[in-house]
């Protein structure tokens, strides 16, 4: 076997071993092709042409074993398929003096276990960057630097379109999206590619929630939007200091559009939002504590867990539930009995049995006991049909259905016919996915899970893992291309829940990792995965100021992370009180196998795994603090959906040209009357925070300040937060 896959699987930061790199070759620039061949293959060599002229074969030479398949500076295996072929061997061949417009044909011949082998021919042309005096089609006050616009063009068509924008001395650039490793992103370069990192993501700079927008703050105060869905990559500032350097994909035709936008950071991100969509007021619920651990995989547990609440006197809101699928259909109760049906057909309570003895021996009588206790479900979703192993039963029906009645993502296979997608990611390789993007494919796989909401009481979906559509030759039910559509897929995955709950007379909650321009307007958002460390709660803050720079109203994170050990008791107590002041407060814990000693993230748990007596009191006391604010971040919230505002807000939105508010990154507005100086150090006692020109009250203490930087002592059981002076009476009975 010799296999060459010009695209790769599409991951975005790795190159495989089988892929042609560059995929579009540019003149002047190494082109790399590389395959990949069973073991019996003893040599490979590169038949070629150029334009039509033969020219001598090149012999390939092996790849390391470690680099197959690898992402190129850290992280999981590629692809599935990479995965799944760890035996076979990796071979490559670079070709440097390539010449603009000349069209190269090549293929791989093999030789080993006594055969000849050979893939098929493959085509390409060489492209070429080029100046252009047409820049991209500006909204606004044109910024574009003269004579920075280039496009990479073949033939007639252009593939991508590079330009700069100026950075003035003291500005600042900040968005982007969820972005963990800073707030300031000057001097750095980044991209626009929805993905899955899990966990280190602020060392890696990726993201799940991408946004091709940013505010350009302290000087004359503007923003910008590169209006597109394909990948954008960003250099700001750090080749050349004085400029931002924009480089975007297209379409064949070249036209691409920016957005640019004049005023203070509140002016810019209404603008953005005016355009891409606005933020909808959720219910008052969604402010109170969200609960869960992947070990509550059983009705028993999740009761459980809810009384030992209610038995130490922390107040619930609601209850997510990860592990209660049969993690195939994710429309299943996991040890319920019902007959094999044709899979479109939208399921009823009354299909199924539910063993008494069973996982979940009666979901709706759970979820009344659960709402008696006024504490609402959310139930995890994956936008898959698991593929692996061999499906049976249910889910070869619902597969069967989804291939019959065309409701599925297709690629180009290499013969130029049309395929089912199978999933490329790490995560439930090789699964159908649906095109959640087209309306009725949307409705189609939604009313499958409508019983849920309607019949059991279901108050909201975990949409999780909307990362995994992947390549550009993946083809939407519209007849668009995965360069075109993946990163939207997550917006529409988001869309499509709410959609269900609408229907079905609920709010639209949703609580989603994944995500890119015009999510703003889908339900909640939390930070994705991570460890139990200082350095990911630091990294979390960054991309929940960042998100909300980038119009997230309705934001968290697992507090104190919720993969590896637990945490310490300084670090739980310290987040737990920080997370008290962003919009959604939430722990969560990673499955460990039921292994002992527990994992979980409930304070009863971090009590009795550190031996730390304070936990429990002092995370109760944050909890009880959290319910008595939910009104006021209720209204704060229906105030910045309003206003076109964030609820957790970066100190530069009130004070844009002064210095503090980014010598303070950590710090926030939330609403309009607290601010927010969170411990963020191991060992430390205090914060040194910087309050914007006014009266402030401290919280915790009735003591006065005024507009400055004021150093705080901070003991475990308080936070550092200053009430605006002529906020005070709005907190009476709440800081106490």
């Amino acid at each position: 076997m010799i296999r060459h896959r010009p695209f790769g699987s599409g991951h975005p930061y790795a190159v495989d071993t089988e892929q042609r790199s560059p995929v579009d070759p540019v003149a002047g620039e190494p082109l790399v092709l590389g395959v990949r061949t069973s073991a019996e293959v003893e040599s490979v060599v590169l038949e070629w042409e150029r334009d039509g002229v033969a020219e001598a074969p090149v012999a390939l030479e092996r790849v390391p074993r470690s680099s197959r398949g690898q992402v190129v500076d850290g992280g999981h295996l590629a692809s599935a398929q990479a995965r799944l072929a760890r035996a076979s061997g990796g071979w490559r061949v670079t070709l440097d003096d390539l010449v603009a417009d000349e069209r190269i044909r090549y293929r791989f011949t093999g030789d080993g276990g006594g055969r000849a082998q050979s893939t098929r021919w493959f085509e390409t042309t060489v492209a070429r960057w080029t100046a252009s005096g047409v820049g991209p089609a500006v909204d606004g006050v044109d910024r574009v630097v003269a004579g920075s616009v280039h496009r990479l063009v073949r033939g007639d068509e252009t593939l991508r379109v590079r330009f700069a924008l100026p950075l003035a001395p003291g500005e600042r650039v900040v968005g982007f999206g969820e972005r963990f490793d800073t707030l300031d992103h000057r001097g750095l370069a980044l991209d626009s590619a929805v993905f899955e990192q899990y966990k280190s993501q602020g060392a890696h700079r990726r993201t799940y929630l991408p946004m091709p927008f940013a505010h350009v703050v302290g000087g004359v105060g503007w923003g910008f939007h590169v209006r597109t869905s394909r990948r954008v990559w960003f250099d700001v500032g750090a080749s050349t200091p004085d400029a931002l350097v924009v480089e975007a994909e297209t379409g064949p035709d070249g036209e691409l559009a920016l957005g640019l936008y004049d005023g203070d950071p509140r002016t810019v991100l209404r603008r953005f939002l005016d355009e891409v969509g606005r933020p909808e007021e959720l219910p008052d619920w969604v402010f109170r504590l969200w609960a869960s651990g992947n070990e509550w995989n059983t009705q028993a547990e999740v009761m459980r867990q809810a009384e030992l609440h209610r038995e130490h006197d922390v107040p619930l809101g609601s209850i997510v539930i990860e592990a209660w699928s049969d993690e195939s259909t994710f429309t299943t109760w996991r040890d319920a009995r019902a007959k094999v049906a044709d899979g479109a057909e939208p399921r009823r309570l009354a299909d199924f049995e539910f063993p008494e003895h069973g996982a979940w021996p009666d979901p709706k009588g759970m979820v009344d006991e659960l709402h008696r206790r006024d504490v609402r479900l959310v139930l995890w979703q994956i936008p898959l049909i698991k593929m692996r192993p061999h499906p049976a039963g249910q889910v070869k029906a619902d597969a069967d259905a989804a291939i019959r009645d065309g409701v599925l993502i297709r690629e180009e296979a290499p013969d130029g016919t049309l395929r089912p997608y199978r999933n490329r990611g790490w995560w439930f390789p090789l699964g159908l996915m649906p095109d959640l993007t087209d309306e009725r494919a949307a409705h189609w796989w939604t009313e499958k899970r409508r019983y849920l909401v309607e019949e059991i009481g279901v108050d909201g979906f975990k949409t999780d893992g909307g990362e995994h559509a992947w390549g550009r030759e993946l083809v939407y039910l519209d007849g668009r291309r995965g360069d075109e559509k993946n990163n939207v897929f997550p917006v529409h995955y988001a869309k499509a829940f709410g959609d269900l709950m609408r229907r079905s007379g609920k709010a639209p909650v949703t609580f989603s990792r994944a995500g890119f321009t015009g999510s703003q307007a889908h339900g909640t958002f939390w930070a994705g995965d991570e460890n139990s460390t200082w350095e990911a709660f630091r990294w979390s803050l960054y991309a929940g100021l960042n998100a909300a720079s980038s119009g997230i109203v309705y934001w968290g994170w697992d507090l104190a992370g919720f993969s590896g050990d637990v945490p310490t008791a300084e670090l739980y107590l310290r987040s737990a009180a920080a997370a008290a002041f962003v919009p959604i407060m939430q722990y969560h814990s990673e499955f460990n196998h039921h292994r002992t000693p527990s994992r979980d993230r409930t304070p009863w748990n971090i009590a009795e795994r550190s031996g730390d007596e304070r936990v429990l009191p002092v995370f109760r006391r944050f909890a009880q603090l959290r319910e008595r604010l939910v009104p006021y971040l209720a209204e704060e919230a229906r105030r910045a959906v309003t206003a076109g505002e964030p609820l957790m807000r970066p100190l530069f939105f009130d004070a844009p040209h002064a210095h503090e508010a980014f010598a303070h990154p950590f710090q926030w507005m939330l609403g309009d009357a607290l601010l927010v100086a969170p411990v963020v150090e191991e060992g430390a006692g205090s914060v040194r925070a910087w309050l914007p020109d006014g009266e402030w009250v401290d919280a915790f203490r009735g003591t006065r300040h005024t507009g400055g930087v004021v150093e705080r002592d901070v003991p475990i059981d308080e936070a550092a937060v200053w009430i605006r002076a002529d906020a005070v009476d709005r907190f009476a009975g709440v800081f106490v």
